[in-house]
């Protein structure tokens, strides 16, 4: 029996062998597409090079692409585990003809790899064609020999696949594989039956067609093919069993969930769904984590933290007390080694933020439930029978707890859920993420296509070149018109053959320079490349006039270009300091070189500490007095990989890549520009270091001048502190904590004054009680406590009206705080939690607690005093 990790090879071997550029998984995170949130199929990578944006050194691709299916029109979260088919991650197999070959060789190499390569028995194969597609089913009937009552033909909505709206499209034909029987018992159904007997395993896709906005299909000048085989599918057929959970890539995460949970597999259908979940959610969180996403609050870190969460409920289902899922991403990373190597470097630190995330939910859900209790006993005293689907929502979104789980809790109190109000709820919030994550297509201006489609290509000079750099100008583009030439004072962008300037690209800023001739003198001021091989100069002419083929001489501002190579070999040296001083998970998440300081964004899943700010600092300032050469060669990027260098996820890379090399130390690959050796940096200063999102940190840098600047600044300033405080500066560090601790007794004193002189004030306080409809009402401001002292002061007041309800407010620096509270006997009438919600929306805030005390903050303390008025009204509102 193969052996998935065989299965997969076999694949990629087999296109290899039929003339296909075997092409490395992208990132799970889209590189510049803000129209996916996650890589969803394995055409992705190539989409630009379908559309004809990107141009590519092979016309025949094959790979397997890591995927996630969470989100959108493809989104199988909420059906995983409970069938045998469908996964939050996969890997999508693939062979891709970029304008090569078409439906002929697609569905000949399609049969050939099932029948006499993977050996699956050919009269358990059934296909699927577009209705019109009649050349696909004349192959597969006359050229294959597959009977026709084994080809079906289907619909729009299942055989024709679109890039979008409008653009290339086309029919597509299904390989399904019979099992031979369905896990619902069937086995004398036909393919239109979806029992899951017939599996669907590969999807060949022919985009011959453009539709346009009309609608209206115009066939392709060169058709290509997309096909996709879900690995986790053909290895379930190869190895004979009936889900894909029985394969070898979820057997042994389930067999170890089972040893962490106690529970046996195949025993109760409930608790099985759940172990199905947790092998199928570890995968996800490994990869994903891996891949720099880091649990959050919105975009691709909410769906991490969903899944996990899920999966952390379905582990307490099992009885689960302690966290356990860290141990089976762990796992994962161990199982997956062999294709994705790169996990392994990214093990422990998965296993620190999933295990993190585990105790933070547990607690949170235990919390949950909590308020699930309180919302169950407030509308119990109402006399009502439905739970609300806006609070149910609220604690499915704050604390990830699921409804499910609140209507079997509705449900042994004789209780009903609001499932209408609950949905209303989330699709709300759906199109919230809708439009947070809603981008157009990449926008590139058809002017930019045009000169694109010319191959209007440019030497890039400037490693070894910077000055007095001999081009011609090959385009001239003015208000995205093309122009003839640009006169004095106008500003327009041009293409040159040469060039010394760096095009902004890998977080390092654009060169900026000078060009000239005999009778033109122009400034650059930016570069770009807004599609790969074009790279555009933005000028303005300051004297004469340039024309289209002129020759002229380019000159970068080394003032600029200088600190900007030192700038970015200090971030190569930062990079491998991190990896050594913290751990080798750190990975970087992004990075901006600039002439006057460096930043660096990198996955940790806690601040750094002064030490470790320290040892990296010494580190990186270490290896620059080494003054090691910095080394510079183009590799394969296969090769390059292989030996070691680091490749950003996220990066687009093409086949030669280039390898920036600090020996023993580090080595990425990188386009950018460097010092020739780490000696010329000179000196090296963290700045700042700082939290970007959960996960994630960023550390800001200055080298060179800048570094020694921040050193002299700092030594001034500590002059200027000792001289204030009349102290020498190795004693400034005792004096200042001296002085600390007395402002926070001092602060401390002031409080419990102020708290005795309001408790002072209490009898004039509670002269201000007025009665609603028999309850005593008091709602006052109070000046100078900070939130505890409010509450201790609200808590005396009520004990001192035995029966009523108190809301104190007061405000400091800007800020609102607010209290409620309500005695026990009236809790069944009025709510001090939905009190404090609508008094608190007029200080524009929000909060939340008990129906006997909850809390609240405001923005707004200009309208404190009209929020306490409004205490008397709504508290009537709910005695009527």
């Amino acid at each position: 029996m193969k052996t998935s990790s065989e299965i997969r090879e076999t694949f990629l071997k087999y296109f290899e062998d039929h003339g296909h550029k075997r092409v490395r998984s992208s990132s799970l995170v889209p590189e510049n597409d803000p129209t996916l949130l996650f890589i969803n199929a394995g055409m992705n990578q190539f989409k630009d090079t379908f559309l004809g944006l990107e141009k590519r050194d092979y016309k025949r691709a094959t790979s397997s692409q890591k995927c996630m299916r969470v989100s959108g029109k493809h989104n199988d979260l909420e059906t995983v585990g409970r069938t045998s088919l469908h996964h939050t991650f996969f890997e999508m197999l693939g062979n891709f003809s970029f304008g090569d070959y078409f439906k002929k060789e697609a569905i000949e190499c399609a049969w050939e790899l099932c029948t006499k390569i993977y050996k699956l028995a050919g009269e358990r194969l059934y296909i699927t064609v577009y209705r019109d597609d009649t050349e696909a089913l004349e192959l597969w009937r006359d050229r294959v020999g597959i009977p026709e009552e084994r080809i079906f033909k289907m619909g729009e909505k299942e055989n024709f696949w679109s890039m979008g709206d409008t653009g290339p499209c086309g029919p597509c034909s299904e390989l399904h594989y019979d099992l031979g029987i369905s896990p619902a018992g069937h086995s004398d159904c036909s393919l239109e039956c979806d029992c899951g007997r017939y599996m669907e395993i590969w999807n060949l896709v022919f985009m011959q067609f453009n539709r346009d906005a009309s609608g209206k299909l115009t066939p392709l000048p060169s058709p290509s093919i997309d096909t996709g085989m879900g690995l986790e599918r053909i290895t379930c057929a190869l190895q004979g069993v009936q889900s894909n959970y029985d394969t070898d890539l979820f057997q042994p995460i389930i067999l170890e969930a089972c040893r962490l949970t106690g529970v046996n597999y195949g025993e109760d259908e409930k608790k099985d769904v759940s172990l199905r979940i947790l092998a199928d959610h570890s995968r996800a969180c490994a990869f994903l984590i891996n891949n720099g996403v880091v649990p959050g609050n919105e975009g691709r870190g909410y769906v991490l933290r969903k899944i996990l969460r899920r999966a952390v409920r379905h582990g307490k289902m099992l009885g689960t007390t302690d966290p356990f899922l860290y141990t089976l991403t762990a796992l994962v990373c161990d199982l997956m080694k062999d294709a994705y190597p790169e996990l392994l470097e990214t093990r422990e630190y998965s296993a620190k933020i999933v295990n993190h995330e585990e105790e933070k939910f547990s607690s949170t859900l235990d919390h949950g439930m909590h308020l699930l209790d309180e919302i169950c006993e407030r509308i119990a005293k109402k006399g009502q029978r439905v739970l609300p689907g806006e609070d149910l929502f609220r604690l499915y979104d704050t604390f990830g707890f699921p409804l499910d789980l609140a209507q079997e809790v509705a449900a042994e109190r004789q209780l009903e859920v609001d499932e209408k109000g609950f949905y209303a709820e989330m699709e709300k919030q759906r199109e919230r993420a809708r439009v947070s994550w809603k981008g157009a297509e990449k926008e590139i201006k058809p002017i930019y296509q045009e000169l694109a489609d010319q191959d209007l290509t440019t030497e890039f000079t400037g490693y070894t070149e910077t000055r007095d750099v001999s081009g011609h100008v090959l385009a001239i583009l003015e208000s995205d018109q093309l122009v003839e030439e640009l006169a004095e004072g106008q500003t327009g962008e041009i293409v040159l053959d040469r060039t010394p300037f760096y095009a902004q690209a890998g977080g390092q800023v654009a060169d900026k320079g000078v060009l000239h001739n005999d009778t033109t003198q122009a400034s650059v001021q930016h570069v770009y490349s807004p599609l790969r091989d074009l790279r555009l100069h933005k000028i303005t002419v300051k004297s004469g006039r340039l024309k289209k083929g002129d020759a002229a001489l380019c000159s970068v501002s080394l003032e600029e270009r200088t600190p900007i190579t030192r700038n970015h070999t200090a971030t190569h040296l930062l990079h491998a300091a991190l990896r050594e001083v913290l751990g080798e998970h750190v990975k970087q998440a992004g990075s901006l070189v600039a002439p006057d300081r460096l930043r660096f964004d990198f996955t940790h899943y806690k601040p750094l500490t002064s030490a470790e700010l320290l040892g990296i600092e010494e580190l990186v300032n270490k290896k620059i007095r080494e003054n090691i050469q910095v080394q510079t060669q183009v590799r394969e990027l296969d090769e390059a990989i292989q030996e070691g260098a680091m490749a950003l996820f996220g990066e687009k890379y093409q086949k030669e890549v280039r390898v920036v090399k600090i020996p023993g130390f580090s080595m990425e690959l990188c386009g950018g520009t460097h010092v020739e050796r780490t000696g010329d940096i000179a000196l090296f200063k963290i700045v700042s270091e700082n939290g970007v999102s959960a996960g994630v940190r960023r550390l800001e840098a200055t080298t060179g001048e800048g570094a020694l600047s921040r050193f002299f600044d700092n030594e001034a300033l500590l002059g200027r502190l000792s001289g204030d405080l009349k102290v020498r500066p190795r004693e400034l560090e005792e004096t200042v904590q001296k002085i600390v601790r007395e402002l926070k007794e001092t602060h401390k004193k002031l409080e419990e004054l102020q708290l005795k002189l309001a408790q002072k004030e209490s009898s004039n306080i509670l002269a201000e009680v007025r009665e609603i409809e028999g309850v005593r009402v008091l709602s006052q401001k109070v000046e100078g406590l900070d939130r505890n002292r409010l509450r201790e002061l609200a808590d005396q007041l009520k004990n001192r009206l035995k029966s009523g309800v108190v809301v104190l407010g007061t405000h400091t620096n800007g800020k609102v705080s607010l209290v409620a509270m309500v005695t026990s006997d009236l809790t069944d009438r009025i709510s001090a939690h939905d009190l404090i919600g609508k008094i608190a929306s007029l200080v524009d805030g929000g909060g939340g607690g008990k129906p006997d005390m909850a809390e609240a903050g405001g923005k707004d303390p200009s309208r404190l005093s009209e929020a306490l008025e409004e205490t008397y009204r709504v508290v009537g509102e709910f005695l009527d």
